[in-house]
């Protein structure tokens, strides 16, 4: 296989689920920071309630997000934290990252 085959299969085999980047900051941060709350992750991606809620349950319906409701006191909280499957497919998707700038890097030096 060459370089060029090489980049093309990393390329169309990165998870599309991932690759929306507000997703991959969410994962990003939920791989980073364990759980962390909608108010939190809304702040620390300056975003819409209704467009993080929409990221997060495209996470869900993946299996990589894990929804956790409860009080604190007397007000609702919403925890979310990656899956075992949603570090894999983390993992994964950062990995092949890696092999694409390291063909990269082999073709230009």
């Amino acid at each position: 296989m060459d370089e060029l085959e090489k980049l093309a299969k990393s390329l169309t085999g990165l998870d599309k689920v991932l690759h929306e980047k507000t997703r991959l900051a969410i994962s990003t941060i939920l791989f980073h920071r364990g759980k962390v709350d909608f108010n939190t992750l809304r702040r620390l991606l300056e975003t819409s309630e209704g467009n993080l809620a929409t990221h997060l349950r495209t996470l869900e319906q993946a299996g990589y997000v894990r929804v956790e409701k409860r009080f604190v006191g007397r007000k609702p909280q919403t925890l979310y934290e990656l899956t075992n499957e949603g570090k894999k497919a983390y993992r994964n998707y950062l990995g092949s990252l890696v092999k694409i700038f390291q063909i990269e890097s082999e073709r230009t030096c």
